[in-house]
């Protein structure tokens, strides 16, 4: 069987390493392909030839490049698109499958993704025209000019744009797709279980006619993401708070970690609390809970014990479901360890005192332990608790609602890579006082004094006010930084002719 093989992309020439990354199914362990990785040796060698890679997206106009970005969209979410360099291709349901098998986000969720990433491409004069503030573009085909009754010019902050990916969620690539029609080449270590969305953006973008010596594709290892994020001139950075603070300092580098997202309800609301607990459930479980925006924190000023158990009640009985299942609605783990750390963490929190698992009662223990746990070797370990179990192969961990008396507790502000949530009971006085960071806050309150306050409050960065889920995301806005901004700075100018 001839195995599909991806290559490093070198700005237009593609390279077979013989250091090799088999990516495989999670479930069954079956070869799906094998990457080329490289080291930093060589990053360092190629990065000399960025300035040529900008130049070749120079020759295009900022129009020019969005018309083609949304031709790409196009071809990624309809086209049958060349797979590796040994002759394969790949259509729009086979990247489906594929992604699925090796990052465990069942098909449904994968194309919400791809429609995600679509909508980005076929809308980016609207996105751009929202980063940038209504700015003509067309000034950054020529360095300066006027508009709003001032002199105006901009210069590119970078030679590239580095991105150091993650494997949890395909939608992530959105944040990357305004650098090309900003004629910012884009360099990428994908990641390591999820290759499959960059290469099949680079190949959408390459067949609608953007050049290929603007795109870098580098699977490496720690040495060359720590390369990338030091030589592009400006880099996005995606992982645990471990990871991105050592480069908290670090204004060249976009940080895009944990959300410790949240939705709280004013004292004006909560009588209705019921009402709200269709929001809470999708803002908590939309996506896998995977996403930065999933609510990983219901704080309310009181009702926290029904509230935890209504929303247990919704969400306690989700069961995983095969991939192929348009109701499917949790993800599986390709790395098992990481479910049975997260799943060890959560035990380990409900250990101190003052946290309730609301959803335990309502996981169905017995009907999970004959139907999930097979085969029987699978079933102690899996089955030693009804959060984490084995299902068609797959690891899966389900939805946990955590009662905690304070945001003092270790569970209260935590975020995991499943559908999880604290309900925390706080004053509304206070509420600002304790959440702390908050990549995205739902405010369901009608109360214009407290809606001042929260527009005020400058640990959060993007509010939804009302019953808005906090999955909700438009691109025209910034998300942890303007990406126009990041690739471009006005400058000071003068001209005597």
């Amino acid at each position: 069987m001839n195995i599909p093989h991806l290559p490093v992309l070198r700005f237009g020439r593609s390279y077979e390493s013989l250091d090799k990354l088999e990516i495989k199914d999670h479930r069954s362990g079956e070869l799906m392909a094998r990457v080329s990785t490289i080291n930093a040796g060589i990053l360092r060698k190629d990065f000399r030839k960025l300035g040529e890679a900008r130049a070749a997206l120079r020759k295009f106009s900022v129009a020019q490049l969005i018309e083609l970005s949304a031709k790409a969209g196009e071809y990624f979410l309809n086209g049958t698109l060349p797979f590796g360099d040994q002759g394969h291709t790949q259509n729009a349901d086979e990247y489906v499958e594929t992604l699925s098998a090796t990052s465990g986000l069942p098909h449904v969720m994968v194309r919400r993704n791809m429609a995600k990433i679509h909508y980005s491409l076929t809308h980016l004069a609207e996105v751009l025209n929202g980063l940038s503030r209504g700015l003509d573009l067309s000034i950054l085909d020529t360095g300066f000019g006027e508009q709003f009754g001032t002199k105006l010019s901009f210069f590119p902050t970078g030679q590239a744009l580095g991105l150091v990916m993650p494997s949890n969620s395909p939608a992530v690539n959105s944040l990357w797709l305004p650098a090309i029609a900003l004629k910012t080449p884009v360099v990428i270590k994908p990641g390591r279980e999820e290759p499959w969305t960059p290469w099949r953006l680079i190949q959408a973008f390459i067949a609608a006619g953007v050049p290929a010596q603007a795109f870098g594709f580098y699977p490496t290892d720690h040495e060359g993401a720590g390369e990338i994020l030091k030589s592009c001139g400006r880099a996005l950075i995606f992982g645990d708070k471990a990871t991105t603070q050592q480069y908290a300092n670090n204004p060249a580098i976009q940080l895009h970690g944990p959300g410790w997202s949240k939705i709280l309800v004013g004292d004006d609301c909560i009588e209705n609390w019921r009402e709200y607990i269709d929001v809470m459930a999708a803002s908590i479980s939309d996506n896998g809970g995977r996403s930065c925006i999933n609510a990983s924190a219901i704080v309310v000023p009181k009702y926290a014990d029904e509230i935890a158990d209504a929303l247990a009640q919704k969400l306690g009985p989700i069961e995983p479901a095969k991939n192929d299942d348009p109701d499917a609605r949790l993800s599986g783990f390709a790395n098992v360890k990481m479910a049975d750390f997260i799943d060890a963490q959560i035990e380990d929190g409900l250990q101190t005192p003052g946290a309730t698992d609301a959803t335990a009662k309502y996981r169905n223990e017995v009907a999970q332990a004959s139907s999930l746990c097979s085969p029987e070797k699978h079933r102690l370990e899996a089955c030693a608790t009804a959060r984490k179990v084995v299902f068609d192969g797959g690891t899966y961990l389900r939805p946990t609602i955590v009662l905690c008396d304070s945001f003092q507790h270790p569970l209260a502000n935590k975020e995991f890579l499943c559908p999880y949530a604290s309900v925390v009971q706080v004053p509304q006085a206070k509420m600002l006082e304790q959440i702390g960071y908050s990549l995205a806050v739902t405010a369901i309150t009608k109360d214009a004094a407290f809606i001042d306050q929260l527009s005020a409050f400058p640990e959060i960065e993007r509010l939804n006010i009302g019953p808005v889920s906090t999955m909700k995301i438009s691109w025209d806005q910034p998300h942890e930084g303007n990406m126009f901004e990041f690739l471009w700075q006005r400058r000071s100018i003068e001209r005597a002719w």
